[in-house]
Order: structure tokens, then C-alpha cells, then sequence
């Protein structure tokens, strides 16, 4: 069984998501108590997608979230690097492309606008794939990435840390193809960032009008911007 580590190495992790494509959305929604759907919608929403645009949908898996957006009429595209992924949503009507997020296969400016979800943070080193994003979004276009994050109060922040994240390997054990892999996705949400470091690298990257917004009391947060 495959299994990465915080070094993030991209063989690594691309092995890891092979071996847990099988099972992968009904995992997560046992893992965060349905709370996934939830965070799709609030994305979609926020990604305010409609008829025209194109948007890429990077680090999709199984494509689940990129069928959610097309329901705007946009024309959108999974990309992931995972071929089990992408070969287990074939079923959802959407197009897939396998693809290197520091180098992605698209012109630049081809897309209005880019969304990651529970993705960035398998993505190092963050700013150059932030960067790489920006390449092929157009002048004026938009970025939306949802991700794991730091809840901002103490107690709630302890309680994710001493008994969400300690849980998370034995409660996903029983539904997934690769137990171990939710083991490092426990210790990687542990040690990503906070949303205010997230945004500071998203402008690193060359975005503008950094801003985020907290969902369920931090745990997960949404952070936009805006191509110059």
C-alpha cells in the first residue's frame, strides 16, 4: 500500500490516490460526516460559474465536483495527475485530462477561471503550481481554492487537532482501498497552513484581491482572487 509523506513527493502522493480511487467519494463522505457536499456547493457558489465560461477544475479525482459546476452551464474540465481517479469518474459527463499541476497541458489565458478543492496542499512547492494556475487563466479571471484549514478558536482548534485528526485513519479504515493513505491525509491537514498564510502565497504567486472566507468554524476555509 502506497502511503506519502510530508515531503509531498509527487510519485508518492500520485501512488497514494491511485491505490484509493476505488471508494474515494463515499470515503469522504463518511469522513466528513456529508459536510463534503456542503463545501462543494459553497465553492460552486462562490466560483460563480455560468453559460461561457471555461473553467478548470484541477486536482478533481473522480470528477464529482466538475459535474457540480457544469450544472451552471459553464464548460468544464477535470485535471488530475490520478488515471484511477479520472478512469472512476467516468460516468459523470464531464471531460478529463490527466495533467502535471506545474504543467498543465492548456494554452495560456484558456480558462475564466480555476478551482482546487482539497488539492493545494498535496502541491509543493504551493506557490509555483499557484503560479501555474495563474498561467492559463485569462486577464481578469478568477481563482477559488477549498481546502483544508486552522480553525481560528482554541478549544475548536484542539478539539480538530487531539480528536478529529487522531480519528480520521481508524474511521475511514473500514471504507477505504488504502487505509494508510488517510494517515498521511490526517497528518497533512495537521501541519498545512492557516488561512491567512494560504492567502499571503496565493499573492506571492501573482494573484490580486486575496480574500477567504471560514466554513465549518475554520476547518475548512475558501480563499478567491482575481488575474491582473
Amino acid at each position: 500500500m502506497a502511503r506519502a509523506g510530508l515531503d509531498k513527493d509527487p510519485q508518492d502522493i500520485a501512488e497514494m490516490f491511485d491505490e484509493v480511487a476505488e471508494g474515494y467519494d463515499r470515503t469522504n463522505t463518511v469522513m466528513t460526516l456529508g459536510f463534503d457536499r456542503r463545501w462543494r456547493a459553497r465553492t460552486g457558489r462562490v466560483l460563480d460559474a455560468g453559460p461561457g465560461d471555461r473553467v478548470l477544475d484541477l486536482a478533481a479525482g473522480t470528477a464529482v465536483s466538475t459535474a457540480e459546476y457544469a450544472r451552471s452551464g459553464a464548460w468544464c474540465v477535470a485535471a488530475d495527475f490520478s488515471l484511477p481517479m479520472l478512469h472512476a469518474g467516468a460516468g459523470r459527463g464531464v471531460p478529463r485530462v490527466a495533467a502535471d499541476a506545474f504543467h498543465l497541458p492548456f494554452a495560456d489565458d484558456a480558462f475564466d477561471a480555476v478551482t482546487a478543492s482539497f488539492g493545494l496542499r498535496n502541491m509543493v512547492p504551493t506557490v509555483a503550481a499557484l503560479a501555474e494556475m495563474l498561467r492559463v487563466v485569462r486577464p481578469g479571471g478568477r481563482l477559488v481554492v477549498c481546502e483544508v484549514s486552522q480553525p481560528p478558536l482554541r478549544p475548536i482548534r484542539w478539539l480538530y487537532h487531539n480528536t478529529v485528526l487522531r480519528a480520521l485513519p481508524m474511521i475511514t479504515r473500514p471504507f477505504s482501498s488504502n487505509g494508510e493513505a488517510y494517515t498521511y491525509l490526517a497528518e497533512s491537514m495537521r501541519d498545512w497552513h492557516d488561512q491567512r498564510t494560504v492567502a499571503e502565497l496565493i499573492a506571492k504567486a501573482g494573484w490580486t484581491e486575496v480574500e477567504w472566507r471560514n466554513l465549518t468554524f475554520g476547518v475548512v476555509a475558501l480563499h478567491r482572487a482575481v488575474k491582473p
